[in-house]
């Protein structure tokens, strides 16, 4: 299989920066691999690492790297805002070039097999690798978190994992894998300590709750004095773009009385979809693409 592929693995981990850089050397000292982000946040406990390259070779990375964490975190001492299952808590592979989707998805089956029988860490599939329709939700995987999961993956059958036993890893739990298209991880912050606030507008973005499609969102406290976070997965920009989300969490603060202090992207954001809020918030009549100084450039 050649062709360049995307893993964005996720971590329960994002106060000692001595771990994560571990984790992040795991995948740079696969030859071919090229890490392009490491992000860390402390509210959350949870780190976000970007790398790419040839699919075997980035399958190989990701195991290096849930095989590092699975060494160097324990969710038992483990507390943050964010939910999770696993030390290595989702590891998504997204198709990028001369790769599809049905790629990404042998992909993450072979990486789960692999981390399930030289790990002993139970796995389950999402997204578009999904074995259950119910399983394509990565929320409704992670129902209960690492604590919740500790007795329903011994006694609910339904809860059983897809590779590995139904017992988690007694330090790293389990890990979720899966395939799916790019996202962007987008938060807005909040001028209020209130994290019913936050929670309430959460709900009322997310599309599983009557809200904007293709949007996931959860409200969280942060480590900040009176600031408080709504927290969204942004599924697919091109239909929900990421000024719609924020005209509308905006409106939704201010029926709260409550001033948006600010917003943060996690990661990596895809090219479009900043032009795209450039285009709307500065009205931009019939504005291509080339015309922007480093798209000639890179031409």
């Amino acid at each position: 299989m050649t062709g360049i592929v995307e893993c964005v693995p996720n971590f329960s981990e994002g106060r000692r920066k001595e771990v994560v850089d571990a984790i992040a050397d795991a995948a740079r000292n696969v030859q071919g691999v090229r890490v392009l982000d490491v992000e860390m946040d402390a509210s959350h406990n949870r780190a976000v690492l970007t790398f790419v390259g040839e699919p075997e070779k980035v399958k190989e990375a990701a195991f290096a790297c849930a095989s590092k964490a699975a060494e160097l975190i324990d969710l038992n001492n483990h507390t943050g805002e964010h939910p999770r299952v696993g030390a290595t808590d989702v590891i998504p592979f997204i198709p990028i070039s001369d790769t599809n989707m049905e790629d990404c998805v042998e992909l993450a089956k072979s990486l789960g097999a692999e981390i399930a029988e030289k790990l002993g860490i139970p796995v389950y599939l999402y997204e578009e690798a999904a074995t259950r329709p119910e399983r394509k939700n990565l929320a409704k995987v992670r129902e209960g978190q690492f604590e919740g999961l500790k007795e329903e993956i011994r006694t609910n059958p339904d809860r059983a994992p897809d590779f590995g036993l139904s017992e988690l890893h007694p330090t790293a739990g389990a890990t979720v894998v899966g395939a799916r298209e790019p996202l962007i991880a987008y938060n807005i912050n909040l001028g209020t300590s209130d994290v019913k606030i936050a929670k309430a507008i959460a709900k009322s973005v997310r599309y599983s709750s009557g809200g904007l499609k293709h949007v996931k969102a959860l409200g969280f406290e942060t480590d900040r004095e009176n600031v408080v976070q709504v927290s969204m997965n942004l599924v697919n920009y091109k239909e929900t773009p990421i000024f719609k989300v924020f005209k509308m969490v905006m409106s939704e603060a201010e029926k709260c009385g409550v001033s948006v202090i600010g917003s943060e992207i996690v990661g990596l954001v895809p090219e479009d979809a900043l032009i795209d809020c450039s285009e709307h918030y500065l009205r931009l009549e019939t504005f291509q693409k080339n015309q922007i100084l480093e798209y000639k450039l890179r031409e």
